[in-house]
C-alpha cells in the first residue's frame, strides 16, 4: 500500500470528525514489542508500546515517514497528560484497556504479542466496529480506537513531515490565481495552512 491510499483509508476511517480535546490539542517492528525512543510522561512503558503499535498501523511507513518516524506516540502522551480534561484521560486508559483485553479474547494474546498481521486486522475489526456505532441511533461516547485515530492524524499532520511531505504548505501563501490548472495548484493536494 503506498502512502496516498494509507493516508485515504485514514481519511475514510476517520470521517472527518475530530473531538473538543484533540482540537484543544492544536508499530510493530522485528520485534516482539515495539521499542519506544520516547520516555512516557502519561502512559506506562505497556500502554506506551501499544499506542505506538496502533498509530503506526494507522499512518505506516511508506514513501514518507510514519507515526512513529515523527513522533506521534509522545505527542499523543503529551497531549493525554497537558490537555486531555481527567475524564478523557479515564475513558481513554479505560479504554486502551479494553482494548487489550479483548484482542487477548479474540487473539487469544496480548496485542503486542500479536503478528502484524494480526495487530493490523484487529485495528481495523474494532475500528469499523467503532464507526458502525457511532453511526447508529445513540452513539457512545468516542471509542478508544477512534480517540487514536484522531490523535495519531492530528500529531502526523501537524509535524514537519505531515504538512511539508503529505500536504502542500506555504507559510505565506503567494498570489490568488482563480482559474489554472490543477497541476499547477498542487495537483489536488490539500494545504498544510
Amino acid at each position: 500500500m503506498d502512502r496516498r491510499e494509507a493516508l485515504k483509508r485514514t481519511a475514510m476511517l476517520m470521517g472527518g470528525v475530530v473531538s473538543a480535546p484533540a482540537i484543544m490539542g492544536v508499530l510493530k517492528g522485528c520485534t516482539a514489542r515495539p521499542d519506544i525512543d520516547w520516555k512516557p510522561e502519561f502512559l506506562n512503558p505497556q500502554q506506551a508500546a501499544i499506542v505506538t503499535a496502533v498509530a503506526e498501523i494507522i499512518i505506516p511507513r511508506t514513501d514518507t515517514p510514519g507515526a512513529k518516524d515523527v513522533g506521534v506516540p509522545a505527542f499523543i502522551d503529551g497531549i493525554l497528560k497537558d490537555v486531555y480534561a481527567e475524564a478523557d484521560q479515564k475513558r481513554f486508559l479505560d479504554g486502551l484497556e479494553a482494548f487489550n483485553k479483548q484482542a487477548k479474547d479474540v487473539q487469544g494474546d496480548d496485542f503486542l504479542d500479536l503478528d502484524e498481521p494480526d495487530q493490523e486486522a484487529f485495528v481495523r475489526e474494532v475500528h469499523d466496529a467503532a464507526v458502525a456505532a457511532e453511526r447508529g441511533p445513540n452513539p457512545p461516547p468516542r471509542p478508544f480506537i477512534l480517540m487514536m485515530k484522531e490523535l495519531t492524524m492530528l500529531g502526523f499532520f501537524t509535524s514537519e513531515a505531515g504538512a511539508t511531505q503529505v500536504l502542500q504548505y506555504a507559510p505565506v501563501p503567494g498570489s490568488y490565481k482563480g482559474c489554472i490548472p490543477l497541476s499547477e495548484a498542487g495537483d489536488g493536494r490539500t494545504w498544510a495552512s
